[in-house]
């Protein structure tokens, strides 16, 4: 949700300080409102109070459980009510599960989810419950937190009732808390949330229904004024001596679905065989494993129930795949005497029956060890269950060949990528959860191109918008409560938008970031020298993960790089589309000579016409892949070298042997490999794609159920920066792309390769595209089927012919 115009710009001229911001902050929403800038779309009046626990310390790691009984005389057709936290609350009604949130943002921007109860009402006494925690230092980097807080307001004067105020009361849950944020045994970047602790003996068992002595009256959540008058700014939404400026979700809830938790493929307790379809009786004073496999990762709420085992210890490790003794993954399905590693629960039974142990955020597994020590009482592992969640995502592509690896090729990938979906898109579901832009882009084109949805996409750009800073540049991840800076993925971000303006018709949406935009390349053009080529730029220069002995990108001893130059001409070169359409001639006249200077410095300077590259510095001692494949993308490079210039950089990627001689190349990874795949369709190479797909061949042969992040000993087996190829199979070589902004019309032109057949559907605004191409000795058929009111072209072998809605058979001799 955006917020308005003149108010975003006050926001962003506010200090990088806490305090300075959340004072100015308001400062701002009266500025807005005597501008008479247009509301946002959020709830304009809030009588509910932000509660919490009146004694507990609100900004340590806590857990607290909320609940309030309220009558109904009959049941109404709608029961809706808006529902926030700090960090997050899972809501019950009457003992069911209603959902959770509330989803990521900053303080600027924080979420209320609505639910609309009436289903789940009844005649007479109902109970509305909530646990909320919040993870304190260990909480995920991109959780954002003020301090534990609780929110309920009923949409209308008829749900009033439930409103938060001191009639709610709250306990604290002593018996379900944070560990520390690790991955035990591993030593490597753990970003995502911590592991639980379940002591049952301290847990209070029965608290939606019973009043302990723990329950004491809920209290306001706001223990000091920052303002001597507390009061309602009714027309922002938010009351204005809180800290949380409240926004609406825009999101769907996320998926909260029954799956399968695994089945046991190594154990040392014979009872164990068959769970968790069959109870595991472990006996006493035993200390063994059950090692479970799901046969392809997941991200989800595992669930486990046990009985009995007073004095046992229990111990859930999450791994994506088995290492050895070496710490080596090798192939995913080999088992053998590999073990499990990573994120660890912790549960202390209490000897009592069918206890249940459910995380309060999700987990992400392919393989779940169960290691139990048993003391004087037998333990019965129940049941283990496991709800799928991530982004609801529907699938409408479809895409089969004659070659099957290339279904599922295309098949993982959109798994990975919609592991890596959730209330914002994730480098990787396990060890990150956070929404980097350089991922991003790849993963919206991916979502554009499998489900024509475009609501996580625009959180996506929304977000990282709401991330920029006074100087003008985006942060590289959000949202990050550790600010870290790439800025050339502030160019990337531009991207972004771009491609959201070629996919989809809302132009107005699109327009709405052309301030940042220019933010973004003045603050870049600060660093462009006067030869056109840009300087070294501060914060994380960063353009691939990549391992080299060599600064990368790299540097000459003006500090200038041609490879930062490149990504920032094709930034420049998407920036005077939008404009030119939607935006400024003003802009449009500055960009272009940012542009002409940028290309003209790059072929001066970095064309090393001795071995027939650009190089990485001017000093032409450094030359990598990346400035080869976006001299040719960007059209730095003349056209008439374009596709030797490809073959000479990128030979061995396309099945060719390498000629000799030459300097040594660096070489793209699997995520900017993207790039690559652009720069052959743009020099009219997209033919010899397929042949570029050796690696993901192999991930086939070594059980991967999801990409990994990098070859060899990955770290991360779920990384959508390497699930491109799925949006390539339906772009490049089943052919499917706008042909103009809004995807007003479409451009088929398919790149087959030695396929003789391929059938695929895309879905588009209006509809969905069909293709079925079969070729053989007597030529190729094409047949086509868009919807109502899409027109286009087909193109083959450089041949156009034109496209009309509804059926379309082409064939070519």
């Amino acid at each position: 949700m955006k917020q308005p115009r003149l108010l975003r710009s006050c926001i962003r001229s506010l200090r990088n300080s806490t305090l300075a911001f959340i004072a100015g902050f308001y400062l701002c929403l009266g500025f807005a409102l005597a501008q008479g800038d247009a509301a946002p779309a959020a709830r304009q009046h809030w009588s509910a109070q932000w509660i919490s626990h009146p004694t507990a310390p609100l900004r340590e790691p806590i857990t607290l459980h909320f609940k309030k009984a309220f009558e109904v005389s009959a049941v109404p057709a709608h029961f809706v009510v808006h529902v926030s936290a700090d960090n997050r609350f899972v809501l019950y009604l009457n003992g069911q599960r209603v959902g959770d949130g509330p989803a990521r943002g900053d303080l600027a921007h924080w979420r209320y989810e609505t639910f609309d109860l009436a289903p789940m009402l009844k005649a007479g006494t109902n109970t509305l419950a909530a646990t909320v925690w919040n993870f304190g230092v260990f909480a995920p980097v991109a959780q954002f937190t003020d301090r534990t807080a609780f929110l309920v307001e009923g949409d209308t004067k008829a749900e009033a009732a439930i409103n938060t105020n001191d009639s709610w009361m709250v306990e604290e849950e002593p018996g379900q808390v944070p560990l520390q944020r690790r991955a035990n045994g591993l030593w490597v970047y753990m970003a995502a949330g911590p592991g639980e602790e379940l002591k049952a003996a301290d847990y209070d068992w029965d608290w939606m229904t019973s009043e302990g002595s723990r329950w004491v009256h809920a209290a306001s959540a706001i223990r000091e004024n920052i303002y001597p008058h507390s009061g309602t700014a009714a027309s922002f939404g938010v009351q204005a001596d809180l800290p949380w400026a409240l926004v609406p979700d825009a999101l769907p809830h996320m998926a909260y679905e029954s799956e399968d938790a695994g089945h046991v493929v190594r154990t040392g307790i014979p009872a164990a065989n068959a769970f968790p379809t069959q109870p595991a009786a472990v006996p006493a004073h035993t200390k063994e494993h059950i090692l479970l496999d799901r046969s392809e990762l997941t991200t989800a709420y595992p669930k486990l129930t046990f009985s009995g085992g007073k004095g046992s210890h229990v111990t859930l490790t999450y791994a994506e795949a088995l290492y050895d003794e070496k710490l080596h993954k090798g192939n995913r399905n080999e088992v053998g005497t590999r073990k499990a590693m990573g994120l660890t629960d912790e549960i202390y039974p209490d000897g009592a029956a069918h206890r249940v142990f459910e995380t309060l955020w999700w987990r992400t597994w392919r393989y779940l060890d169960i290691a139990v020590e048993t003391g004087d009482e037998p333990l019965t592992l129940d049941t283990l269950e496991a709800n799928y969640t991530a982004f609801p995502f529907r699938t409408k592509a479809t895409f089969t060949a004659s070659d099957p690896d290339l279904e599922k090729i295309w098949k993982i990938g959109w798994h990975t990528a919609q592991l890596d979906a959730h209330e914002t898109y994730m480098d990787t579901p396990y060890y990150e959860q956070l929404q980097y832009s350089g991922d991003t882009r790849l993963q919206e084109l991916i979502t554009y191109s499998m489900t024509g949805d475009d609501r996580l996409p625009r959180q996506a750009i929304q977000a990282l918008d709401d991330s920029r800073i006074p100087l003008g540049i985006t942060a590289s991840r959000y949202p990050s409560a550790l600010p870290q800076y790439i800025p050339t993925f502030s160019l990337l971000w531009i991207g972004m938008i771009h491609d959201n303006y070629m996919y989809r018709q809302d132009t107005k949406f699109v327009q709405g970031f052309l301030p940042g935009e220019r933010t973004v390349l003045d603050w870049f053009a600060s660093y462009q020298h006067s030869d056109g080529l840009l300087s070294k730029l501060p914060w994380w220069s960063f353009i691939d993960w990549i391992e080299t002995d060599q600064e990368f990108p790299s540097y000459d001893a003006n500090n200038e790089s041609c490879l930062t130059t490149f990504q920032y001409v094709g930034a420049l070169q998407d920036a005077i589309d939008l404009e030119h359409a939607l935006g400024s001639p003003e802009y449009v006249e500055k960009d272009k000579k940012r542009l002409d200077a940028a290309k003209n410095g790059l072929q001066a300077q970095c064309w090393d016409k001795s071995v027939g590259l650009y190089a990485d510095t001017p000093k032409k001692d450094i030359f990598s892949q990346h400035s080869n494949m976006l001299a040719v993308l960007h059209d730095v490079a003349p056209k008439d070298i374009q596709q030797a210039l490809l073959r000479k950089v990128f030979a061995k990627d396309m099945g060719k042997t390498a000629a000799s001689g030459g300097p040594a190349l660096i070489h793209a990874s699997f995520y900017f490999r993207y790039y690559f795949a652009r720069a052959l369709d743009h020099a009219g190479m997209a033919d010899e794609y397929l042949n570029t797909l050796g690696d993901w061949h192999g991930f086939l042969k070594m059980g991967f159920t999801t990409w990994p992040e990098q070859p060899g000993d990955t770290r991360s087996d779920s990384h959508a920066w390497t699930a491109h190829p799925t949006y390539d199979l339906l772009t490049l070589v089943a052919g499917i792309e706008p042909a103009s902004p809004g995807f007003k019309t479409v451009k088929i032109e398919p790149h087959l390769g030695d396929l003789t057949s391929l059938e695929a559907t895309y879905p588009h605004p209006q509809g969905l595209i069909h293709v079925k191409y079969q070729t053989g000795a007597e030529g190729t058929k094409a047949d086509v089927e868009l919807p109502a009111g899409l027109s286009g072209i087909f193109v083959w072998k450089g041949k156009e012919t034109r496209l009309h809605s509804g059926s379309n058979t082409l064939t070519y001799r």
